[in-house]
């Protein structure tokens, strides 16, 4: 008498990592169905209402250019902007928006039910239904092979059972649980066995996982207080603003398709009467007292974790953000804490302007189950149970930013495991994303994994102004970016590939009014010819000076009759204007121009790095390898490698463990 139903793909959870392996598989063609525990955590934002910072707005940016759906949403619901490190390299360039909590769900909600293929479900989803085959595979046709079977016997998905008992038949299933799995939230002795905001945990999937033999930990995360903005003395802070100028995330969006009035955020510190509070209160925080068993972000730690692990620092950085436009809530971030209330109380009047500030919503921290990504393809498909695909915080990674990111490439290879399509597996050197989910598939990670600039090893190629450059064919192939926009991409990738070859190849010489031009500009004068992007080049030069600077080569030596002093060039003439479309951010373009000229030799450089790590990345291991019998690989090695099975030589010679003497070995057992 239970309902039964079949679709291509299930989701599981709604967050951002759902909304966008959701989108996906919906965008290319499949029945999909996602569940959620509640409608009202569609996209929700239970720590920060923001999206992006440093790195975490690369992964946006990448998720557009693929065809996801975050930049977008985004755009349309931040209250405050800013793009950050602007003081150094284009390379660590991140852009960051405060978002309006609400606005932010209900616009992605909306964009989810009016997508044709996708139907939302309020369920907890309780059980994952399996069977065992022999080569099978997920795909359309029963009788095709599996890539993670050899004849074995081994578990295929076929769907999923609610707690009603409610019966989903799938051929391919994605967790995308985020931190509901038999959740629990903590505040001092106080424990509630919630999801967060009170939101209802998801307490009957584990179990079943585990049955189905996918091995679980338990990881925990934070969030602060949120504080009464009528409470709060905001004289005694420093008010922080947006920028004058709009980024857009999405590469669809202009600045004037979404500027608008921005809301500030305002910067105060912790002092010394904060520090002793929590000192005198330790042993009550549950962090150290025991009550806590799961490991938290390192690099997003709780107030009491800092102030214990860097006793020398006399304050620390708190910023407190609006969580919309039609709230008084406000975000304390930077006081993330799980201390019990009274400790919590005290903790915030210790801070200038907060004296006599009113709690809304305490600070928990809260416990959830996850798996180690290790058992995971590149692919995001499981090792254990084929057409069974994860991503973002049941992954082990912490952020939205991340778990978008995982969420859309799950989604992605759902979609073509069914289509009987190879995955799609970005490398290190295509993106931020390639990056991600190689160091959560490669490396153990014993803490929630956050994405930093520094984890990329060619960060100057994966620069968040290029990423439409870098993935948009990739997302055109894929079937999420349509023939409209891929043609404008071109059109744009066009007008920059001619631009810098056309100032590489227009020359001036030392003419005087060219050098007085120079001077008013702090420039170095000119010795002998030289071409405009050399000019451009130099740091205090811009690509509006350069053109500039050709118009008044063109007024020097003659646009139309084609003269030019001994040695100098001006064929076609020196200004060269660049017509851009309306539809084109011409922002956007010069910002390419620029940086692919002044940066030309490091990104040369890198280019080559590239080049010698794919050749690493090109010698595949075969999946049925024994590590036992090739000689001379240290037992570590031998261990690491048998557990994370490795595809290529490359992902080997990245895993924690493995030494370059194991990969030389490794490469002449393959060779011989």
């Amino acid at each position: 008498m239970n309902v039964e139903e079949t679709y291509d793909i299930v989701i599981i959870g709604a967050g951002h990592a759902g909304c966008e392996a959701a989108l996906a598989a919906a965008r290319l063609g499949f029945e999909t169905i996602m569940f959620t525990v509640s409608m009202d955590s569609v996209a929700l934002m239970p720590c920060n209402p923001n999206i992006g910072g440093s790195s975490k707005g690369h992964l946006v940016r990448e998720i557009d250019a693929l065809g996801g759906e975050m930049g977008k949403n985004i755009d349309k619901t931040y209250i405050q902007s800013k793009m950050l490190n602007v003081s150094k390299g284009p390379a660590v360039h991140s852009l960051r928006a405060q978002a309006d909590k609400v606005e932010y769900t209900k616009q992605m909600r909306l964009t989810l039910m009016r997508e044709p293929h996708l139907t939302l479900r309020q369920a907890e989803v309780t059980e994952l239904l399996t069977e065992e085959v022999v080569g099978g595979s997920a795909g359309n046709n029963d009788t095709e092979k599996s890539s993670s079977s050899n004849g074995e016997i081994h578990r295929r998905v076929t769907g999923v059972k609610t707690y009603s008992g409610a019966v989903y038949h799938a051929k391919a299933v994605v967790l995308c649980t985020g931190v509901y799995l038999k959740a629990r939230c903590i505040y001092g002795d106080t424990i509630y066995e919630t999801g967060p905001n009170g939101l209802m945990a998801a307490t009957g999937l584990s179990a079943s996982l585990e049955a189905s033999g996918v091995h679980l930990r338990r990881f925990k995360t934070g969030t602060p207080p949120r504080i009464d903005k009528k409470s709060v003395d905001f004289s005694k802070m420093a008010e922080q603003k947006g920028d004058e100028h709009i980024q857009p995330f999405s590469f669809t969006n202009k600045e004037e398709d979404i500027w608008r009035e921005q809301i500030s955020c305002w910067l105060t510190y912790t002092n010394e009467e904060t520090h002793q509070v929590i000192k005198d209160n330790i042993d009550r925080s549950p962090l150290y007292s025991g009550v806590i068993h799961g490991t938290g972000p390192r690099y997003c730690p709780s107030i009491e974790d800092k102030i214990m692990k860097f006793p020398d620092k006399d304050r620390h950085q708190l910023f407190l953000e609006p969580e919309g436009e039609f709230t008084d809530e406000m975000y304390l971030d930077g006081m993330s804490s799980s201390m019990p209330e009274d400790v919590q109380y005290r903790m915030v009047h210790s801070v200038p302007g907060l004296e006599h500030a009113k709690i809304v919503r305490p600070a928990y921290a809260i416990e959830y189950d996850c798996i180690s990504a290790t058992s995971l393809k590149p692919s995001l498909e499981s090792k254990v149970v084929d057409g069974l695909f994860s991503a973002g915080q049941m992954n082990g990674s912490s952020g939205y930013e991340e778990a978008g990111a995982q969420g859309l490439i799950a989604g992605i290879n759902a979609a073509r495991l069914l289509s009987g399509k190879e995955p799609v597996v970005l490398s290190r050197a295509d993106g931020y994303i390639g990056v991600l989910i190689d160091d959560l598939v490669t490396k153990e990670t014993a803490e929630p994994y956050r994405m930093m600039t520094s984890r990329a090893e060619y960060r100057l190629l994966l620069r968040q102004d290029n990423a439409d450059l870098r993935l948009t064919d990739i997302g055109h192939e894929i079937g999420l970016i349509d023939d409209a926009r891929y043609e404008l991409f071109s059109k744009k990738r066009e007008i920059i590939t001619s631009e810098i070859e056309r100032l590489k190849n227009t020359f001036v010489g030392a003419n005087k009014h060219l050098q007085e031009f120079l001077e008013e500009k702090g420039s170095m004068p000119i010795a002998t010819r030289v071409s405009l992007a050399d000019i451009l080049k130099r740091p205090e030069m811009s690509y509006n000076d350069i053109v500039s600077l050709g118009k008044l080569a063109d007024q020097v030596y003659g646009k139309n009759n084609g003269q030019a002093e001994e040695g100098e060039s001006c064929e076609g003439g020196f200004g060269g204007e660049i017509e851009i479309p309306e539809e084109l951010d011409r922002n956007e373009i010069v910002r390419q121009i620029e940086i692919q000229i002044k940066y030309e030799g490091y990104i040369d450089r890198q280019h080559a790095q590239v080049e010698h790590m794919r050749k690493l990345e090109e010698k595949k291991i075969p999946q049925d390898i024994d590590y036992s019998e090739v000689r001379n690989l240290r037992i570590e090695a031998r261990q690491k490698l048998e557990k994370i099975r490795p595809e290529s030589i490359g992902q080997a010679s990245r895993i924690s463990g493995v030494s370059p003497a194991d990969i030389s070995m490794l490469m002449l057992y393959l060779k011989n």
